[in-house]
């Protein structure tokens, strides 16, 4: 007995020995190193494009001095918090504030729910190159770049040759210079970037739609229930997790408008409703070379938008048990 014991201690293999002793990081990495690798260049952008630009984050509390390298970062005479009093004091900082927040509400509110909508009516069509075809074509023009959507909004919207203004002469209307009114700046930019992006964020809905399992729809069709009942009882609450969690990442973006469709869009004559944080920074950091007061404002911005993902989230977790961490 105590022979054969010995003879199956002798026949284990040796790896299994250094299996044992190898740390937990060790061991992911022998199960995982070739997808690690496969995601390394997406660290490395993260880090160079992401993380280390933070370090200009200290241009906020000093005098800058450009022309010195990276160096002259820090060399910088301290002025604490000089920069954010001067912006908090400025005639422009309310106006930045207010159309940042409006136009990043305004499209969340209508254009959060859109997609969702979408992905329950594509969901419901039963021939599948009709269904495809809708999604196609609603993808489509997420693809298109923001120069060229910029393009078409201002072919369209041309008081002389745009096609809308056109259509309102047509009718017996008076041409209208869209673009050059503030009034009608937010409308703009909300129902075409609701318009550029409603196909392409539906996708997550309509997977996470078609995940639900088929029992559950044959079970509810066999008690009688009709369309409307189905999607009210069955499809919206298996997909809530996801609505939540894309809603506290949206709240994310409440203070970071697009800078590139509101810059190839507005003008000094619609600064009162067009003008936001991003635009603002761009004008005294690039064109005024104001490089610490425009660090103080873009850091103002993103601290405001910490504040309101870490608020949705955690009012999420106590209303509906779900949130990002």
């Amino acid at each position: 007995m105590f022979k054969s014991t010995a003879l199956a201690r002798d026949a284990s293999p040796a790896g299994s020995i250094s299996q044992k002793r190898m740390s937990p990081l060790q061991k992911a990495w022998n199960r995982d190193k070739y997808l690690l690798l496969m995601i390394l260049p997406v660290v490395i952008w993260y880090l160079i494009f992401c993380y280390l630009p933070m370090a200009g984050l200290y241009m906020s509390f000093t005098d800058f001095v450009p022309g010195k390298g990276l160096m002259g970062l820090f060399q910088g005479k301290f002025v604490g918090l000089k920069w954010f009093q001067k912006f908090f004091e400025s005639p422009y900082a309310f106006r930045l504030v207010r159309n940042t927040f409006l136009m990043a509400f305004y499209s969340l509110i209508f254009g959060f729910p859109i997609p969702i909508i979408f992905a329950l009516c594509i969901t419901q069509i039963r021939s599948k190159p009709l269904r495809q075809a809708g999604q196609v074509l609603t993808y489509l023009p997420y693809f298109i770049s923001t120069v060229v959507v910029c393009g078409m909004i201002n072919n369209f919207l041309s008081p002389s040759t745009g096609i809308i203004n056109q259509m309102i002469e047509f009718f017996g209307g008076t041409p209208i210079n869209f673009l050059g009114l503030p009034e009608w700046f937010r409308t703009i930019y909300v129902v075409s970037g609701s318009w550029q992006t409603f196909g392409f964020n539906s996708i997550i809905f309509v997977a996470a739609i078609m995940a639900i399992p088929q029992d559950l729809y044959e079970a509810m069709r066999v008690d009688g229930a009709s369309k409307r009942t189905i999607i009210w009882h069955l499809v919206l609450p298996s997909i809530k997790p996801t609505v939540v969690l894309l809603l506290i990442m949206a709240c994310g973006n409440l203070m970071s408008v697009g800078f590139e469709k509101v810059f190839l869009l507005y003008s000094p004559g619609v600064y009162e409703t067009a003008d936001v944080i991003s635009t603002y920074v761009y004008r005294q950091g690039i064109e005024s070379s104001n490089y610490s007061y425009a660090a103080a404002v873009g850091l103002f911005n993103s601290l405001v938008t910490f504040a309101i993902v870490f608020l949705a989230n955690r009012t999420s977790r106590k209303l509906t048990d779900t949130s990002v961490w």
